[in-house]
């Protein structure tokens, strides 16, 4: 029951947390927007995340062991929970992104790369959003725009830090360690990624070179075999060639020159 129910709403979820990051960029992107067009974004964001929370719930009602499905999903739990702690707007970022990520890992038709591809840009643009809604208005913040925010998650995921860039508030530190941990951490799956490609195209190439190797060993043992099958019926045809001694004829023993020849009889009376 648990699965059928995670592949029937494996798609509705996903197109929901897309909406959930259009609701959440306009706001941060167009801050002049009309009142109504904030409220709307405010009101997606909170129905997307109790949609997940709802699709918990079902899954924790459909679980044979409850208390084994709440250990086995420590993620989801608190992913569930942080928004209603504090009605702190982040949270519910952060706790869609876990969501978010858990369903798409487990969909079969969400490659590894396309998985750590889509995390990758995710985490790119939730950061300098959310990076962006933290520093614009810190009095001696110097992340002003989209731009910068953009660059500064550049260089903080990839942990290069040129320091032109850097958030000033409490918030905007934090979301920078985070930041940092999860672009090491994919980065790191993307290069095994990469190495594990080239290893699995080497062995490929290895598997094609060792059977034609055993191709070319079987043939020549097959044109090994023919040539000794004609040798031997190369000197049973010789043999059957000489044929058996003509009657009344006698054969001169083998001398040194070679074998033995037949002599012809003389008549009686002859000379």
């Amino acid at each position: 029951m648990n699965e059928r129910w995670e592949a029937r709403t494996q798609a509705p979820l996903l197109g929901l947390a897309i909406a959930f990051g259009v609701a959440y960029a306009i706001p941060i992107v167009a801050p002049d927007a009309a009142p109504w067009v904030h409220r709307a974004c405010l009101a997606v964001e909170w129905v997307v995340w109790g949609a997940f929370a709802v699709d918990y719930a079902v899954r924790l009602v459909l679980a044979p062991e409850r208390w084994a499905f709440v250990r086995r999903h420590p993620l989801d739990l608190a992913a569930v929970v942080l928004p209603l702690i504090q009605p702190l707007r982040l949270l519910r970022v952060v706790s869609t992104l876990l969501l978010m990520g858990r369903r798409a890992r487990m969909a079969p038709q969400i490659t590894l790369t396309t998985y750590v591809a889509g995390s990758v840009l995710g985490l790119l643009m939730f950061g300098s959003l959310a990076v962006l809604h933290v520093e614009r208005d810190a009095p001696d913040g110097n992340i002003k725009t989209l731009g910068d925010a953009v660059w500064w998650s550049f260089t903080t995921m990839t942990t290069v830090g040129y320091g032109d860039h850097a958030p000033t508030t409490g918030l905007g530190r934090v979301l920078a360690v985070g930041l940092m941990l999860s672009g090491i951490a994919l980065l790191g799956v993307v290069t095994a990624n990469i190495a594990a490609w080239f290893i699995s195209r080497f062995e490929r190439d290895d598997a094609v070179e060792r059977r034609q190797t055993a191709l070319l060993e079987a043939l020549t043992r097959e044109v090994q075999d023919l040539r000794a099958e004609v040798a031997r019926l190369s000197g049973n045809t010789g043999t059957a060639a000489t044929g058996p001694a003509a009657p009344g004829a006698t054969t001169m023993p083998a001398g040194p020159a070679g074998p033995a020849v037949p002599a012809q009889t003389t008549k009686e009376g002859a000379g």
